[in-house]
C-alpha cells in the first residue's frame, strides 16, 4: 500500500507527497529489469541511483540490455551498440535493419481492441487490431502502387483520429518519413514546415470539430496544397463539413481493397538511422527547425521510457490530451510498441465542461492520464474536483508535463484526484521526442520535483564555468549521446545549424536550453527556458519561479514575465497578466502580487510594473512567448520578433507593440 503525506495546508517545496508500497515496488517493471540484469548480466543494483549512474557511464551495457530486455528484432543484428560515440554524429547500432511499424504490428492479436477513439460528438469507440493492423498494410500497399519509395516524405493534415495512425504506420513501414499538422495550424504556418521537406502525398481533412463548434479547412488546405510543388497525392479524410478539396482522392477509396494477410505483408528493412519521422520546433522566430528522428532511435527510447520510466505495460490504457501537431502525439501512438492501447482524443478539453477529458478518462478506464499545468490551473479556476463526480478506480498514475511544475499543482491531484496515485512528474522535449527527467515508480515523490534524471539520460546542470554543480540552477545539458537525439536537421547538409542550435555553448555537450538544478537525492527541477531569464542585477531569476508563485492568486488565469536590458546598466521587469473573469487589477491585487512574489522568493523578483492584457501570446503547443516578447518591446518588430503562423493567438502580439511603442514606463536611451 501507497503511504501519502496529509495535505491539509500548505504544501512547500520538498514535502513528502507519496511513496510507493512494497506491492508496487515489487512489481514494477523497472524491480524486474534489476531482477534480469542480475540473472543475466551478472549486474547487482540496489538503488536507482546506482542503476541511473550506470546507464550513463556504460552506455554499451545499457542499451544493449534495453535491446535484449524490450526484444528489438533485427533483419540483420547490429555490428555493435555505438560505432562512433561523439556528439554530435554518435553512430547507434551500426548495421542493424528493422522497422518502427513492424514493432507496433508484432502486438496484433485479432479480436481485441488496439486503441480508442473519442470526439466532442462521437461516444468512445474502439478500434480492434483487426481493423488497425489490415488498414496499415492496405495502405501501405497503395502508397507502395503510387510510387512511394523509401526516404520519401508523406504528410499529414488531419485530426487526432484513427485514420491517422494508420496513415502514419503504413507510412513508416514502407520506409517512407512521416511529418504532421495538425488542422488548427494555419495555411501558412504548415507550408512553411512541409515546404522544406517536400512532400510527395498529402493526407488531409476538410473540417474538424472544436468547442461546439464545426471549423471548415477547405480553403486552408487548398493553399496548402497549392504551395507544395512536390506534391503527386491527396488523401482526404472527410471531417463533418464534407467540403470538396481540390486533386484530393477520398480515404475510402483508397482504402476500398481486398486485405492484405499478415504472411504476404513485407516492412521495408532501414538502417537504425533511417529517418521514421520530422518534427518541428515552435518557430518562434525564422522558419521552425525540421527535427528528424530514426526508426532505431525512437524505437528503442520509446520502449525504454515507457517500460521503465513510466511502468507502462500490454494492456494498459493510455490518454494524454494532444494534437497531431504536437510531440506528444508520436509519444501517445508509440504506446501501441508495448501493446498499450491509447486513447485519441479530438476536440477542446474544455468542451461541453472544463471536466470534458475526465469523462473520457472514466468511460474508457484510463490507468495512465497525462496533464500539464495548465490544464491544472484551468481546473482549479473552474473549481473541478474529479474524485467528488467520476469513477477512477482503473486510474493509476498520471503524467504532469508541458511546462514547469510547481509543488502547488502537484499536491492538486492528491487532494482533488485521488489519495493512491503515482504522479510521474516530467519534462523532455520535440528535440529527443522524448522526456529528459522523470518519474520512478520505486521512488518517493517530494513536491515540487521530478523524481529523477530518465535511464540513459545523463542530464546535469552546468554552471557559467560549463562545470556540473549540485543544488544550483545552472545551464541543462547532455554529456553522454542519447539515441533518439535527431540524426538530423532537414535542409541542413553540413550540419552548421544542428551543431549551432545544440553545441555551441559546450563543444561535444548537448545544450537543452533550459535552467536545471538536481538536488542531493537525485530530485530534478526545470525552471524554465534559459534564453527568457531574468536578470536582475546579476542574479539569474528563472520565468517558472514567478509562475509558480502566481499560482496562489487566483484572480490572474495566465501571466508573462520578461526582463529587459537597458542602457546604463538598468533594468525594468514588467509583469503581464491576464486576468480571471470577473477580477479587476487595483492597486490592492497589486499589492497581493508583489506580496506574494516577495514572500515566496526575494525582492528582486517583484516585477517593476503589472500590465492586464487580453491575451498572452503562446505558440501553438501552448508554450509562453517570452523571448519574441522581450524582442518587441526592446523595439523589434512584431513580425521579425515573431512568426506569427506559429502562434495560437497572433492578434495578441499587437497590444506588445503598443506598449513598446508608447514607452510609458521605461525609455531605451
Amino acid at each position: 500500500m501507497e503511504s501519502r503525506t496529509e495535505l491539509t495546508g500548505k504544501v512547500n517545496e520538498g514535502d513528502l507527497l507519496w511513496a510507493p508500497g512494497p506491492d508496487r515496488v515489487g512489481h514494477a517493471n523497472i524491480t524486474t529489469f534489476i531482477r534480469w540484469l542480475a540473472a543475466e548480466r551478472g549486474l547487482g543494483f540496489e538503488t536507482y541511483a546506482s542503476l541511473w549512474h550506470w546507464s550513463v557511464t556504460d552506455l554499451d551495457g545499457f542499451w544493449r540490455a534495453v535491446w535484449d530486455y524490450c526484444g528489438i528484432q533485427a533483419s540483420v543484428p547490429p555490428a555493435a551498440v555505438l560505432g562512433s560515440r561523439t556528439m554530435p554524429g554518435a553512430e547507434w547500432f551500426p548495421g542493424a535493419m528493422l522497422n518502427y511499424a513492424e514493432h507496433v504490428l508484432r502486438n496484433e492479436r485479432p479480436g481485441t481492441d488496439a486503441l480508442y477513439h473519442k470526439s466532442e460528438t462521437a461516444p468512445l469507440a474502439a478500434l480492434s487490431w483487426d481493423e488497425l493492423a489490415n488498414g496499415v498494410r492496405v495502405l501501405a500497399t497503395r502508397l507502395r502502387e503510387m510510387g512511394v519509395r523509401p526516404g520519401d516524405r508523406v504528410a499529414s493534415y488531419l485530426p487526432n483520429i484513427p485514420q491517422t495512425v494508420i496513415a502514419m504506420l503504413a507510412a513508416t513501414s514502407i520506409g517512407a518519413i512521416w511529418t504532421s499538422c495538425s488542422p488548427d495550424f494555419g495555411w501558412h504556418g504548415t507550408v512553411d514546415r512541409f515546404r522544406q521537406v517536400a512532400p510527395r502525398v498529402l493526407f488531409c481533412t476538410d473540417s474538424y470539430g472544436y468547442g461546439g463548434k464545426e471549423h471548415d479547412r477547405s480553403a486552408e488546405v487548398a493553399q496548402v496544397i497549392a504551395g507544395l510543388p512536390s506534391l503527386e497525392h491527396v488523401i482526404a479524410v472527410p471531417g463533418p463539413e464534407a467540403k470538396t478539396i481540390p486533386r484530393a482522392r477520398a480515404w475510402d477509396e483508397i482504402m476500398d481493397h481486398p486485405p492484405v494477410p499478415a504472411t504476404s505483408f513485407e516492412f521495408e528493412q532501414v538502417p537504425f538511422a533511417h529517418p521514421l519521422w520530422i518534427l518541428y520546433s515552435s518557430g518562434t522566430t525564422g522558419l521552425p527547425k525540421a527535427i528528424t528522428h530514426s526508426h532505431g532511435g525512437i524505437l528503442i527510447e520509446q520502449l525504454k521510457l515507457q517500460t521503465l520510466n513510466m511502468d507502462l505495460r500490454a494492456g494498459d490504457r493510455l490518454f494524454f490530451y494532444t494534437t497531431t501537431g504536437w510531440m506528444m502525439w508520436n509519444f501517445l501512438v508509440s504506446s501501441l510498441l508495448l501493446g498499450v492501447r491509447p486513447l485519441l482524443y479530438d476536440g477542446s478539453p474544455a468542451w461541453p465542461g472544463p471536466d470534458a477529458l475526465w469523462h473520457a478518462v472514466q468511460d474508457a478506464r484510463v490507468t495512465m492520464f497525462g496533464a500539464s499545468p495548465a490544464y491544472v490551473a484551468m481546473l482549479t479556476q473552474a473549481g473541478v474536483v474529479p474524485e467528488a463526480t467520476f469513477d477512477l478506480s482503473a486510474l493509476d498514475t498520471v503524467m504532469l508535463a508541458g511546462s514547469p511544475v510547481s509543488a502547488e499543482c502537484e499536491a492538486w491531484f492528491y487532494r482533488n484526484v485521488k489519495r493512491d496515485l503515482w504522479l510521474h512528474v516530467g519534462s523532455g522535449g520535440t528535440d529527443v521526442c522524448t522526456g529528459f527527467t522523470g518519474g520512478g515508480p520505486i521512488l518517493p515523490l517530494y513536491a515540487g520535483e521530478h523524481q529523477a534524471r530518465n535511464l540513459g539520460v545523463a542530464a546535469y546542470a552546468f554552471n557559467e564555468r560549463g562545470e556540473a554543480v549540485e543544488n544550483e540552477v545552472g545551464e541543462m545539458v547532455l554529456t553522454q549521446p542519447m539515441p533518439s537525439m535527431p540524426v538530423r536537421l532537414w535542409n541542413d547538409p553540413d550540419g552548421a545549424l544542428y551543431r549551432d542550435t545544440y553545441f555551441s555553448a559546450y563543444p561535444g555537450v548537448w545544450r537543452q536550453g533550459d535552467f536545471f538544478k538536481v538536488n542531493e537525492r537525485g530530485g530534478c527541477f526545470v525552471l524554465g527556458r534559459s534564453d527568457a531569464t531574468l536578470n536582475r542585477h546579476g542574479v539569474r531569476i528563472g520565468t517558472a519561479e514567478i509562475y509558480a508563485a502566481l499560482e496562489s492568486v487566483h484572480e490572474i488565469a495566465d501571466a508573462l514575465i520578461v526582463n529587459l536590458d537597458l542602457p546604463g546598466g538598468r533594468f525594468f521587469m514588467p509583469l503581464f497578466v491576464r486576468l480571471a473573469d470577473g477580477a479587476v487589477l487595483d492597486g490592492k491585487l497589486e499589492q497581493r502580487i508583489n506580496d506574494q512574489l516577495r514572500t515566496a522568493y526575494t525582492p528582486r523578483h517583484v516585477p517593476d510594473r503589472i500590465i492586464e492584457v487580453a491575451q498572452i501570446p503562446a505558440t501553438l503547443t501552448g508554450k509562453k512567448m517570452e523571448v519574441p516578447v522581450r524582442k518587441i518591446l526592446l523595439g523589434v518588430p512584431p513580425d521579425r520578433a515573431a512568426n506569427r503562423n506559429a502562434m495560437a493567438n497572433p492578434e495578441s502580439l499587437d497590444a506588445f507593440a503598443e506598449y513598446a511603442r508608447s514607452q510609458e514606463d521605461y525609455r531605451l536611451g
